[in-house]
């Protein structure tokens, strides 16, 4: 997303290379993947799932849950965002992703987020249509980044008892103070009477080398060809600070269980946002993972090892959820409470 990004490696088809083939990869990852297109009231979007399998046969294996997912800014739901998706299903989860308006093989006007509540709508009715399908199973809902974002409003708009847990990994709920957008800047071009709001005319203040640790990783999240280069639109900067103030009324709505995880040096998402949303929740059952000298990127842009605890400690958490809860008890009782300091 700027002049930051690295030199781009040889253009391959997929993230892993131009071989094998997408069919031939999921399978080797235990995974069946299947594409299609859902028209939501809001606009056409591309969808896509991810189903556990033996690997030895490729039959079907039993299913602990639902997980839904949604992408961050500026990215989709392919290249490596689907490694958080692929792991899922492979611990015996069936997860169903959405790219979000206007980003990647959906429809609308590219990397523009100026009506979230459309935005998070669109991405709401595919997951409620799936959703619907097996209203007995356990169901979640995961977010990262901007995603996040989307992720607490599409959880606020939903009637009560939809969602088994929420997972939220490096959310927007507070812009650090080095990326929040100019407001007299904002003011200006609100002037021009929404002339501006589609415009690519804000700084982007280097947010790939604030996200991404791993250098190899860096290059291979920059090859995506779905990845937005440009400088973010008015409308989108706009719509993404107010939502982040109205979020800070909104907080204690929040009933579901929760896990949210978020590295202290991120430089895109304040962690600041993760600890307030923590504190306000009124959940019973709350978690809060805070990973000592990680960036924003925790699954995709950190090396290895880091990246294996994240998930291991995600797995941990919904797997748990699933067992507590898959029966349909009620979310109550004492606190669950847990914050958590991570140290490398």
């Amino acid at each position: 997303m700027g002049s930051d990004a690295p030199a781009l490696p040889p253009p391959t088809t997929y993230f892993w290379g131009d071989v094998p083939g997408e069919d031939e990869y999921y399978a080797s990852q235990g995974v069946r993947n299947r594409q299609s297109y859902f028209q939501s009231p809001h606009g056409r979007l591309f969808t896509q799932s991810f189903h556990p399998v033996d690997p030895a046969t490729g039959a079907d294996l039993p299913v602990k849950a639902l997980v839904f997912m949604t992408h961050g800014y500026g990215t989709d739901s392919g290249w490596l965002f689907q490694k958080i998706a692929i792991a899922y299903a492979t611990w015996g989860y069936a997860v169903h992703c959405a790219d979000l308006l206007g980003h990647g093989r959906s429809q609308g006007i590219r990397y523009y987020l100026g009506d979230m509540e459309s935005v998070a709508a669109a991405s709401l009715s595919f997951f409620l249509s799936v959703r619907r399908e097996s209203p007995g199973m356990p169901a979640f809902l995961f977010g990262e980044s901007m995603g996040g974002a989307a992720t607490l409003l599409m959880y606020l708009r939903s009637e009560p008892g939809t969602w088994t847990g929420l997972i939220f990994s490096a959310p927007l709920f507070v812009i650090p103070d080095d990326m929040k957008p100019s407001r007299l800047r904002l003011f200006l071009y609100g002037l021009l009477f929404g002339l501006a709001d589609t415009w690519a005319a804000m700084p982007d203040n280097k947010m790939v080398g604030k996200a991404i640790k791993d250098p190899d990783r860096l290059r291979v999240i920059a090859s995506n060809p779905r990845r937005y280069t440009g400088q973010p639109r008015v409308g989108t900067m706009r719509e993404l600070a107010r939502l982040c103030d109205f979020f800070q009324t909104k907080f204690g709505e929040v009933t579901a269980p929760f896990l949210t995880v978020h590295g202290t040096d991120d430089g895109v998402t304040s962690p600041e946002g993760s600890k307030t949303f923590y504190q306000r929740a009124a959940s019973a059952d709350k978690t809060l993972i805070l990973y000592e000298g990680m960036y924003h990127s925790l699954i995709q842009g950190e090396p290895e090892e880091n990246s294996s605890r994240v998930l291991a400690d995600m797995r941990a958490w919904i797997d748990e959820r699933v067992e507590r809860y898959g029966g349909g008890e009620a979310f109550n009782g004492h606190s669950h409470g847990k914050v958590e300091e991570a140290v490398n």
